[in-house]
């Protein structure tokens, strides 16, 4: 029901899905869809769980690989992976993180793109040995902000990501965290 729920956020958006359309999508019975899920917002949160999770088991594998040497490898590797996922994962474009349903979807207390701020808050602290400080976190909820922001523009103009917004987000948010980070958050190297 997940995937059929991924693809008709792609074609219909938030608005158009129903829980008929998805049944006929999932060839399942609508008490099927009932069983599971109350209502469309409870699917299409479920939807943007299951693809919060993936994007974080995405990052694990690339963090975990030794081609990061330092900490802006890392940050780029956070981007190349959502613009892989905006490209290549059904609903995600549409989704996101959950801020066509729900800002706080994630965690109660936080905003979603905060909450992606903090898991990389933590990569750069235990992979980086960056200080963990709330400067850090700060700075991170603005860069992930303005990445989210560029890149939806970078789909808006062209339907596969406009490359030239693209690379210029990159640039704009190594930049911004290069000038904040390391002035103020790494430890001696």
């Amino acid at each position: 029901m997940l995937d059929a729920c991924a693809e008709l956020v792609d074609e219909v958006g938030y608005e158009g899905l129903t829980t008929t359309l998805l049944a006929e999508r999932a060839e399942v019975a609508i008490g099927s869809v009932y069983q599971f899920f109350p209502d469309k917002r409870a699917i299409v949160q479920a939807l943007t769980l299951r693809t919060m999770e993936a994007y974080l088991q995405r990052l694990n594998e690339r963090f975990a690989q030794d081609d990061l040497t330092h900490w802006w490898d890392g940050v780029d590797a956070g981007i190349d992976e959502y613009i892989t996922m905006h490209r290549t994962v059904p609903g995600f474009r549409t989704l996101h993180f959950g801020d066509v349903v729900d800002l706080h979807l994630l965690a109660e207390d936080r905003d979603n793109n905060g909450v992606i701020a903090e898991q990389l808050a933590r990569v750069l602290v235990d992979r980086f040995g960056i200080a963990d400080t709330p400067r850090l976190r700060f700075t991170l909820e603005i860069a992930v902000e303005a990445a989210d922001s560029l890149i939806k523009l970078a789909f808006r103009r062209v339907p596969d990501g406009d490359e030239q917004v693209l690379a210029e987000a990159k640039a704009l948010i190594r930049e911004y965290l290069h000038r904040q980070v390391d002035t103020s958050t790494t430890t001696a190297e």
